[in-house]
C-alpha cells in the first residue's frame, strides 16, 4: 500500500492506495490503447472541446483539490489554487493548438516533371504516435507536472492515450485528479493511472507504450533510460532532470534589487522548483555581498520540504557544499521536514578547480555564489558548466554582457535578462529544456511546442487524393496553415 504523508507532521494522511500489480498495469495500458484508437479518429474540433472540458472540470473542483493536495504537500492554498489554474490553462492552450493545426506541419510539394530528375508529388504531415504515452509525475508540482500536467495535456492534444505513473508523494491527490479528468473525457480510458515503483517499471516495459515523459532527478531519469534500452523495441524518452540555472550579475546591476530578487527566487517553494537559481556569479563588491547576506538572513523557508527523502537529499547536498565558505543562512520553515536556506561562497579560481562536482544541483534552497574580478575571466569557467534549463544575466548595459551571452546561449534553453528563472509561462513561445542534464532531448516540456514529442511525420508520394488525410487534400478542407511548393499559406 502507498500512503500520503503530511510534511508538517510526518504523519500519514488520506486513504491507503494500493500498488498496481503487473496484471493491472497490463489491463490499464491495453484499455488506454483501445481508447487511443478512437481518440485518434476524433475530429480536431471535438478533441479541442474535450480538452476544454478537462480544464473546466479541474477549475470546478479547485476547492476540493487544493485542500487534498495541501494535506500531502503542505504547499498552501495560494500556491495550490494557482497551480490548478495553471494546469487548466495548459489544457486550454492545447485546445487552441489542436484547432490551429500548425503542429501538424502539413507540407505539399506538387509534382514537377520539368525538374531534373523529375519530382513526384510529395506530401507530409505529423501523426500521433500509435500507442500509449507513459508519463512519470513529478514530486514538486502535484497538478502542473503530475497526472494532469503538461506531459499529459500535450500527449492528449497530439492524439495519444496516456498512462501516468503517480508520484508517491501525493497518491490520493493523483487518484482524485485522474478521476476528474477521466469523467471529462469522451473515452475515460484515455487516461490511465498506476501506483508504485514496480508499476513504473512494468509501464515502461509494456510493448504498447511508444514514448515516455519524466520530470525528476538525474538518477531517476537514468534508471528509466536503462529500462528503455533493455526493451526489444526502444522508444523515445523525454526527461527533464537536474538544473542549477546559473545567474551572471554584471558590475552595472543594482546590488539591492539583485540581492532581494535572488533570495526570493532561491527560496520560492522551499527551493523545490526545477528553475531555482543554484549558482550565481557576482563581481567582487562589498555592497553586493552585504546586500546578499542581509537578503538571505532575512528570508525564511516558506514551509517544510515535500518529503523526507527530498529533505535528506538536500542535507546530503549541503554536506557536499560544506567545503565552501557559508555566506549566509536563512530561517528554517516549520514542519517535520523543514530546512533552512543556505548560500555558500567561493572565488572563481577555486570554483573552477572543483568542477564539475561543485556545480551539481542541490535540490532545495541552497546556492553557490562565485565572485569574479573581471568579466573576461568568466567565459573559461562558464564553458565548463553542464547544461541548465535557464541562464540569467543582470545588468544595465547590454554591451557589458558580450563576454558571456554567447556561451550561456549554448548552456541553457531559456535566457533571461534582469529577471528570475522561477515561474515558467505556459505560452506558444516558451521553451523548457536544455542541454544534458537539464533534459534528454532538444524538446520542451512546457508550452505549445511540447506537443512535438508525441508526433511523428509521414510522407505520401503520389498518393491518391481519396486516401490522403484531410489535412493534405488539395482543397485544404480543414482550413489549416500549410506550406505548399515552398510557400507558407495561412489557413
Amino acid at each position: 500500500m502507498i500512503y500520503g504523508y503530511d510534511p508538517r507532521t510526518g504523519e500519514t494522511v488520506g486513504s491507503a492506495v494500493p500498488e498496481t500489480d503487473s496484471a493491472g498495469v497490463g489491463l490499464i495500458v491495453s484499455a488506454a490503447a483501445a481508447a487511443g484508437a478512437a481518440w485518434r479518429a476524433t475530429p480536431a474540433d471535438e478533441q479541442a472541446l474535450a480538452l476544454e472540458a478537462v480544464a473546466d472540470a479541474l477549475t470546478a473542483h479547485v476547492d476540493e483539490l487544493w485542500q487534498l493536495a495541501d494535506q500531502e504537500t503542505a504547499l498552501g492554498e495560494v500556491r495550490l489554487r494557482g497551480e490548478v489554474a495553471r494546469t487548466a490553462g495548459q489544457f486550454r492552450l492545447f485546445a487552441q493548438i489542436v484547432r490551429d493545426g500548425g503542429y501538424l506541419e502539413a507540407v505539399i510539394d506538387h509534382a514537377d516533371p520539368a525538374l531534373t530528375p523529375p519530382r513526384p508529388d510529395v506530401r507530409r504531415m505529423n501523426h500521433p504516435l500509435p500507442g500509449v504515452v507513459a508519463v512519470f509525475a513529478a514530486s514538486n508540482f502535484p497538478f502542473a507536472f503530475s497526472v494532469a500536467g503538461g506531459d499529459t495535456a500535450s500527449a492528449l492534444a497530439a492524439g495519444c492515450a496516456v498512462v501516468v505513473k503517480a508520484h508517491p508523494g501525493h497518491p490520493n491527490t493523483s487518484e482524485r485528479v485522474a478521476k476528474i479528468v477521466r469523467n471529462a473525457l469522451p473515452y475515460p480510458d484515455l487516461l490511465g493511472l498506476v501506483q508504485g515503483m514496480q508499476a513504473g517499471v512494468d509501464l515502461v516495459r509494456h510493448p504498447r507504450v511508444v514514448a515516455a515523459g519524466f520530470t525528476g532527478s538525474v538518477a531517476g531519469g537514468k534508471a528509466i533510460r536503462k529500462l528503455i534500452d533493455e526493451r526489444e523495441t526502444p522508444i523515445p524518452f523525454y526527461g527533464e532532470l537536474g538544473s542549477v540555472n546559473p545567474v551572471v550579475v554584471l558590475p552595472s546591476a543594482p546590488a539591492k534589487e539583485v540581492a532581494s530578487g535572488f533570495a526570493a527566487s532561491l527560496t520560492l517553494g522551499v527551493g523545490q522548483f526545477c528553475t531555482n537559481p543554484g549558482l550565481m556569479f557576482v563581481p567582487e563588491d562589498d555592497e553586493l555581498r552585504e546586500a546578499l547576506v542581509a537578503a538571505i538572513e532575512g528570508t525564511a523557508a516558506t514551509g517544510p520540504m515535500l518529503a523526507e527523502r527530498i529533505r535528506d537529499g538536500y542535507l546530503g547536498g549541503l554536506g557536499r557544499l560544506g567545503e565552501l565558505r557559508l555566506l549566509a543562512e536563512g530561517k528554517p520553515g516549520e514542519g517535520a521536514w523543514a530546512v533552512a536556506p543556505k548560500v555558500f561562497a567561493t572565488d572563481l579560481e577555486s570554483f573552477g578547480e572543483r568542477l564539475p562536482g561543485i556545480a551539481e544541483e542541490c535540490f532545495g534552497p541552497a546556492a553557490v555564489v562565485v565572485t569574479y574580478r573581471d568579466i573576461s575571466e568568466l567565459r573559461r569557467v562558464l564553458e565548463r558548466l553542464e547544461g541548465s534549463l535557464t541562464a540569467t544575466v543582470h545588468g544595465s548595459d547590454p554591451d557589458e554582457a558580450e563576454e558571456v551571452v554567447e556561451v550561456l546561449g549554448r548552456k541553457a534553453g531559456r535566457l533571461i535578462w534582469n529577471g528570475w528563472p522561477t515561474g515558467v509561462a505556459v505560452c506558444w513561445a516558451m521553451h523548457h529544456g536544455g542541454p544534458w542534464p537539464a533534459s534528454t532531448s532538444a524538446f520542451t516540456s512546457v508550452g505549445a511546442a511540447a506537443i512535438g514529442r508525441w508526433v511523428a511525420p509521414t510522407a505520401y508520394q503520389d498518393w491518391p487524393e481519396a486516401l490522403l488525410p484531410e489535412e493534405l487534400k488539395e482543397g485544404n478542407p480543414l482550413g489549416i496553415s500549410r506550406r505548399v511548393d515552398g510557400r507558407l499559406q495561412a489557413g
